[in-house]
């Protein structure tokens, strides 16, 4: 069950925020691999080991948070939060997943300006990005059992997998799967009572170079511009690069197009939200106040957005069509965390090493749940020395 804190004793509010702020403090520190990766990893933390919610709620929060634009994972985080201690563990949970990843990006972002470029991370490169896939196929083979648990769902995720592969906007297969699945849902539960057989809710496991001088662009546009960024982006971290590109290289002219190019690297190579990107970004246009700046106006919206999920996904699980509709909705997230690991993977198995770290750890992650931070850091270890003797 969804805990609410409204009725919490001050001793028991004060413990659920110490727990809050030392588990996502914790996630945002390990937290590697992208957005599917932090479903993944709040999934297991917060499902399947501590059983805060049930897997169908955690999937109902993941699907919300996919129609919103923003950070999906942090907003997930957010509203983890929300359900577990209200507005303060929402502030509290948001602001411990997105810290540790600011501040790593803003010293990369420091080195780059002092320096002219980044430091050398080819190698970790190399063998962390094989894992990250396996963290991804490991939260596709998760929550794939709760979101296709009857076969029209599956179909739906099938449908929506084939949409994206041809490049249907991934917010318009969102709507579109919700949208199939209540008009088929209806149809479903129809022709079973016309059989006889009830429909019984599912029975669910708890655990899913040059650089720009600092200074050189107003504070205001840097608010005004990262705000609109965490307004209108759907879709992910992913997409977050395409606004970056489109707004920040072709339209200002504020960096070029390999500070870009570094700047997704800096959010690659650090754990927490690829949003943090923005930090790196902010710091570049206008020094620290610039990432402070940067930082706040992308990640705002978010809380807001958040705290609506998490205070009405009970309540449309009670109506049989809104209920239909997150359901499609859950599917088709499941199916574009599926197309993440094609694209992805399409740039990251170069070789027979980087296919055996990404096969082996994609095993052992699913056959025995094992801590991925520890593979993550095992892969970026063994990239670097594979590397130095190539």
């Amino acid at each position: 069950m969804v805990r609410s804190s409204g009725n919490i004793d001050p001793p028991q509010q004060a413990s659920a925020i110490w727990e809050i702020s030392r588990l996502f403090l914790r996630l945002g520190l390990t937290a590697f691999g992208g957005p599917a990766a932090h479903v993944n990893l709040m999934q297991r933390e917060f499902v399947e080991r501590r059983k805060w919610i049930t897997r169908e709620q955690f999937l109902d929060l993941v699907g919300a948070c996919n129609l919103l634009p923003g950070p999906g994972s942090t907003q997930v985080a957010m509203a983890l939060g929300y359900t577990r201690s209200g507005w303060i563990g929402l502030i509290v949970a948001g602001a411990c997943f997105i810290l540790p990843a600011s501040l790593a990006t803003l010293a990369l972002a420091w080195t780059y300006v002092r320096y002219g470029n980044l430091p050398q991370v080819q190698g970790l490169l190399y063998g962390a990005k094989p894992v990250m896939i396996a963290i991804i196929v490991q939260a596709v083979w998760n929550l794939g059992r709760t979101a296709f648990r009857r076969w029209p769902l599956a179909l739906i995720g099938l449908a929506s997998f084939a949409a994206v592969l041809i490049n249907v906007p991934p917010l318009a297969v969102l709507f579109a799967a919700g949208a199939l699945a209540v008009p088929v849902t209806r149809l479903h539960r129809s022709r079973h009572a016309a059989f006889g057989i009830a429909t019984l809710p599912s029975a669910l496991s708890p655990g899913a170079l040059a650089t720009t001088a600092p200074g050189a662009v107003g504070l205001l546009p840097i608010l005004l511009v990262f705000l609109k960024l965490g307004v209108v982006v759907f879709g992910s971290g992913y997409v977050l690069l395409v606004f970056l590109k489109s707004d920040l290289v072709d339209r200002l002219h504020w960096i070029t197009q390999p500070q870009l190019l570094d700047a997704i690297t800096a959010g690659q190579i650090t754990p927490g939200p690829v949003f943090a990107t923005a930090t790196f970004l902010g710091y570049l246009l206008n020094g620290w106040t610039g990432a402070a700046i940067a930082t706040a106006a992308i990640f705002l919206p978010s809380f807001l957005m958040a705290a609506a999920v998490g205070a009405l996904t009970g309540r449309i699980r009670r109506s049989i069509s809104a209920s239909a509709f997150l359901d499609g909705v859950n599917a088709a997230a499941v199916a574009l965390m599926a197309s993440v690991v094609i694209v992805l993977a399409r740039a990251t198995f170069v070789d027979g090493w980087t296919w055996g770290i990404g096969i082996v750890s994609a095993l052992l992650l699913i056959r025995f749940h094992l801590n991925s931070t520890w593979f993550v850091l095992a892969g970026a270890a063994l990239g670097i020395l594979l590397h130095r003797s190539a």
